[in-house]
């Protein structure tokens, strides 16, 4: 998957270290100099932290989100209210690389309890086009694919920047690297509010195994299906794709609204032929004018795969679980699920 878009070379040095940002003890004293009450005052870059941080800190925390329903956090622009209010945080839970102007606020402001979910597990590379390419002989022949591809998007799409540029920051969309990340959001909680660690610890428990459920749903929901192939405008499901053996095939790089190019469109739709791919999906904070161009041009279906960058009332459900499972049911349908 091709994120230089998102992530400059300096972000990500510093996103793949394992383990907690500094913390330092935040009593619950201390949150209600933040005009919360005894709540801790916790700021949430965009709504995969947001989740983590509401679940995991249950009636303990009054969380708020830099990020609106509805817009697309890639292109966030703070305003100096939202920069303020970071400043003002007892807790700061964030995915440094997804957002720059989010990063650099948080660097500026001084919060001591900053936990960057990054380090929480193990960022990797996934190719521009192909992810799941560990799997037996359709996986290699996928990833001799997705290796042609990469390089011809990486001839012409204009984000240069180094080597480091291939970490793939969409670790939410795999519900077990998630929920590493939410052990460690626990972790974090608990020490910034020891007054509360049980209920943080009971909580964290509670998420980790709705995760592992929603983890064995993927598991055999996807284990028998006629193809294995998925195209997306949206190349966000890679780290979905590898931990399920799927194979993603992103039409034109990391932007959902980026035009694919006439020689992109005949090669998916060679792939679609050759992988029995039957479904182009789309999101739900972006236009769908792509997929149902190329969908018409390939004679493929359209459908909504939600990368969960935000909730609003055209998501296909009311949080975290209930979109993931809704994923699920559109996956098994788009591959052919036995």
């Amino acid at each position: 998957m091709n994120v230089r878009r998102l992530i400059p070379s300096t972000a990500v040095a510093g996103a793949v270290v394992l383990g907690l940002t500094a913390l330092s003890a935040c009593s619950t004293s201390d949150a209600a100099d933040g005009g919360n009450g005894d709540k801790l005052k916790v700021t949430a870059s965009f709504y995969p932290m947001q989740f983590l941080a509401e679940k995991i800190g249950g009636e303990h925390v009054a969380v708020t989100s830099l990020t609106k329903p509805g817009v697309e956090p890639h292109d966030l622009e703070l305003t100096p209210r939202q920069i303020g209010s970071i400043s003002e945080s007892d807790y700061v839970l964030y995915l440094k690389g997804i957002q720059p102007a989010v990063d650099d606020a948080i660097k500026q402001s001084g919060v001591k309890n900053t936990v960057d979910a990054a380090t929480l597990t193990t960022l990797e590379n996934h190719g521009s086009e192909v992810s799941g390419h560990d799997h037996g002989e359709e996986g290699d022949e996928h990833g001799h694919e997705g290796e042609e591809a990469h390089e011809e998007h990486s001839e012409g799409d204009g984000h240069n920047h180094g080597e480091e540029g291939g970490a793939d920051p969409h670790i939410w969309l795999d519900p077990v690297k998630y929920a590493e990340v939410a052990k460690g959001v626990g972790t974090s909680l608990e020490k910034a509010d020891p007054d509360h660690a049980a209920d943080y610890k009971k909580n964290t428990d509670a998420l980790v195994a709705e995760l592992g459920e929603l983890n064995t749903a993927y598991e055999t929901g996807l284990k028998n299906t006629a193809t294995k192939t998925f195209i997306t405008t949206h190349s966000a499901f890679g780290y979905l794709a590898e931990r399920y053996g799927l194979t993603q095939q992103g039409i034109a790089g990391i932007d959902p609204e980026a035009e694919p190019s006439p020689a992109r469109i005949q090669e998916i739709h060679t792939i679609a032929e050759k992988q029995k791919a039957t479904t182009v999906f789309f999101e739900t904070l972006a236009s769908d004018k792509t997929a149902t161009t190329l969908a018409k041009d390939t004679g493929l279906r359209t459908g909504v795969l939600d990368p969960l960058e935000g909730i609003t009332d055209k998501s296909r459900g009311a949080d975290y679980i209930e979109v993931m499972e809704s994923n699920l049911a559109a996956l098994q349908k788009a591959l052919g699920a036995k």
